[in-house]
């Protein structure tokens, strides 16, 4: 994962938890079951750019971008999917 998207899940952690205790928890959950199923099945989700793909979190507005590289799933984005479409494009 990159450290973007590291600190995507953060922000976005403390966001739910500010908003009702426990509810950061359930988005974790979700976040950790989209990147579990990646896992399991990494070309199963659409392509969204080039090589880079989309899993949605169950329950929350919020997508898995990552790509496919050799042997390894790298996360880019966690991405809020109600905002700025593109603004991740740009990591390596």
């Amino acid at each position: 994962m990159l450290p973007q998207a590291r600190d995507e899940v953060r922000e976005a952690y403390d966001f739910y938890e500010g908003r009702s205790p426990g509810l950061g928890r359930r988005f974790s959950l979700a976040v950790a079951e989209a990147i579990e199923k990646v896992i399991e099945s990494p070309l199963t989700w659409p392509a969204i750019d080039g090589e880079t793909r989309k899993c949605a979190a169950r329950k929350f507005k919020y997508g898995v971008l990552y790509r496919v590289e050799a042997d390894e799933i790298v996360v880019v984005a966690l991405m809020d999917l109600r905002r700025r479409p593109g603004y991740w494009k740009h990591r390596r």
